[in-house]
């Protein structure tokens, strides 16, 4: 057999590394709140649209001149077309707004095809159906497990979400970078990543039960998260990598998603080992846990 690493082996100081970092987030989290955006909050969305190509930094330099910059710029659908979002629910807004441009790009002129407002009440609505998603998520996802494996292997997998979860939520929180629907859609999508490298794991978990007969839980996680270490690894990688260029070269609109993709799946990958596999340890799974009642049943009878 190849040489195993010994995860369980530190499994302590990760828990109290997981639980300061966990609790960090949440005071952050009551302290000092999301930095909801425009998404929630409510604002106004403004599209103009120029004569020639206009480049997204020239506009948001020339918002920031003008005294608005906690704008959102961002192109929409052509070079010539750009869509604006900002706090306030003025009707004159747009034209102010187009007014502060025109003065910044007098060679490049420039009209307001549509000025809206997006109402608290719409946003509000918003972030309650997008939490209720995420807490719908979770729930589906400990019975999917618990069906698929066993009800202590659904209680580290959904342990091991809220974590990521948690996580990714304070880091948004404690540097109040704007959280909106892209970052809610990247926090979703988050659960899906982590659940399928902790399904891997518990797969393997599973299956070594039947193989290593003589091993005992803690040495078969090790060998278990040994054997699919690589797998996890280059799934990682390759995943960060992608999100990295994302995060260079997709511009302002999606930096808040590719960010908060980049931080769930390291906290993913880190809690598929020692957050889900260390509440198998707590909860003491056993090879008995794994038996269908159906089959315990059957040996029970066949003894004489």
């Amino acid at each position: 057999m190849k040489r195993v690493i010994n995860f369980m082996g530190i499994r302590r100081v990760a828990f109290a590394a997981t639980l300061v970092l966990t609790l960090l987030s949440l005071v952050s989290l009551a302290v000092r709140g999301l930095n909801f955006g425009l998404d929630f909050t409510g604002g106004t969305l403004i599209e103009l649209s120029y004569e020639r190509p206009v480049e997204l930094s020239d506009v948001r330099a020339g918002l920031e001149t003008a005294g608005y910059g906690d704008a959102l710029v961002q192109s929409f659908g052509a070079t010539t077309d750009v869509l604006v979002r900002l706090k306030g629910d003025d009707p004159q807004l747009g034209e102010r707004v187009a007014s502060a441009l025109r003065q910044s790009a007098s060679d490049n002129p420039m009209t307001v095809k549509r000025a809206e407002f997006v109402g608290p009440a719409v946003g509000e609505e918003l972030r309650d159906q997008g939490g209720l998603g995420m807490l719908l998520a979770l729930g589906g996802i400990l019975v999917y497990v618990a069906f698929r494996f066993q009800w202590k292997f659904g209680c580290g997998a959904v342990l091991s979400l809220f974590h990521d979860v948690i996580v990714t939520l304070g880091v948004f929180s404690f540097l109040q970078i704007p959280f909106d629907l892209t970052v809610l859609a990247a926090v979703l999508a988050i659960i899906g990543y982590s659940l399928n490298d902790t399904i891997v794991v518990f797969d393997r978990i599973r299956e070594n039960f039947r193989l290593l007969r003589k091993a005992d839980l803690v040495e078969n996680i090790n060998i278990s998260t040994t054997q699919t270490l690589l797998r996890t690894m280059a799934t990682s990688i390759s995943t960060l990598l992608a999100i990295l260029a994302l995060m260079l070269f997709g511009g302002e609109p999606l930096w808040g998603f590719s960010l908060a993709l980049f931080i769930g799946v390291m906290a993913g990958t880190y809690s598929s080992i020692y957050i889900a596999n260390v509440v198998l340890i707590w909860l003491k799974l056993t090879r008995d846990d794994l038996i269908p009642p159906v089959a315990q049943e059957a040996e029970t009878d066949l003894r004489p």
